[in-house]
């Protein structure tokens, strides 16, 4: 008697130019059982391409979608850092960013300024937006090589430097950033962090932290370019919202900017540039009900496009990743 051993999902990925890997599944009867029995064949397609799109899986519930994402992953984390505030649904599976759905949200790798970032994106759309809203990738190995050497080699060397004023109008809050409003207990995860900080006479809090802009995969060793330069720089905001924060909080006093390493601004036309190879190499396809993205945050930069209608797309943070594992360019030191 002989046995055949269940298909594999890698058999079935559609891989289409300029749309991330995909593979369709009929709809299980238990998403999450399935997530669970096809987990090394969804981890090994993450890992050899990046990202994976698994269409079918009809997922319809926070509870079915926070099922399926703890056992494609090594543990949920706990956001820390946000740029932008979330809902959070349950332990470990939060809301996309809020953010103006009529702006996009360029590409980035989540948390590339923290110190422990994650290892794996999960995503699963709950409802799909009328138009537009998807969720583009594009590979920072490939991101990197097509970038001009001489951009790239000052960032080398010099890192990119985050800057933060929170307040309570435009981006994340104090509160909403740190999960505590007291000051002892903030400055203490600034110094652990390797964050300079400056108490405002007005009690706001600004925020200084210095990162490497190029790592090493701590897998396959590959150089990536992995930060927020282009996302968080004031000259990505629309030309209308950065008028009016510098208006009402100052050129110092922005919720985000970024600078190089050494504090000298970031041109215009370097953080074009940037975005330009994002987009010339970035993959997309509108959501459907149902969906789940994996994306490995390191290999793969992520973007949410503008969009018309209600759009819910559930997210969470898995398997972290210290910086220190990545060849950084340079060595960061807590205090």
């Amino acid at each position: 008697m002989s046995s055949t051993s269940p298909a594999s999902p890698l058999d079935d990925v559609e891989f289409q130019p300029g749309r991330p890997p995909t593979l369709r599944t009929e709809i299980p009867a238990d998403a999450p059982g399935w997530a669970a029995e096809h987990r090394e064949a969804l981890r090994a397609l993450v890992a050899e391409h990046g990202c994976v799109l698994i269409r079918g899986l009809g997922l319809r519930d926070v509870a079915g979608a926070r099922a399926v994402f703890e056992r494609l992953s090594t543990g949920l984390m706990t956001e820390r850092e946000a740029f932008a505030p979330r809902r959070t649904y349950a332990e470990g599976v939060y809301s996309s960013a809020q953010w103006p759905p009529n702006q996009p949200m360029c590409m980035h790798h989540e948390l590339s300024y923290t110190l422990e970032v994650p290892g794996l994106m999960l995503f699963a759309c709950l409802t799909a937006p009328d138009k537009g809203g998807a969720t583009g990738v594009a590979d920072a190995s490939t991101v990197l090589e097509q970038l001009p050497t001489e951009v790239t080699d000052r960032f080398e060397r010099e890192g990119w430097l985050l800057t933060r004023s929170y307040n309570d109008e435009i981006g994340s809050s104090l509160t909403e950033a740190f999960g505590t409003e007291d000051r002892g207990a903030v400055e203490r995860y600034c110094r652990a962090n390797a964050i300079e900080f400056d108490w405002q006479p007005d009690g706001t809090l600004r925020t200084r932290q210095r990162r490497s802009a190029v790592l090493r995969h701590p897998v396959t060793g590959r150089r990536c370019w992995f930060n927020q330069i282009a996302f968080l720089n004031e000259w990505t905001l629309a030309p209308e919202v950065r008028e009016y924060l510098i208006e009402v909080y100052g050129a110092d006093g922005l919720p985000f900017n970024t600078r190089f390493g050494g504090g000298d601004p970031i041109g215009e036309d370097v953080v074009q540039l940037l975005n330009k190879v994002y987009e010339t190499h970035t993959a997309r396809e509108p959501w459907q009900a149902g969906d789940l993205m994996l994306v490995d945050n390191i290999r793969t930069a992520h973007s949410r496009e503008p969009f018309q209608g209600s759009r819910e797309v559930l997210v969470a943070m898995a398997d972290p990743v210290r910086l220190s594992d990545c060849s950084p360019t340079f060595e960061v030191t807590a205090r």
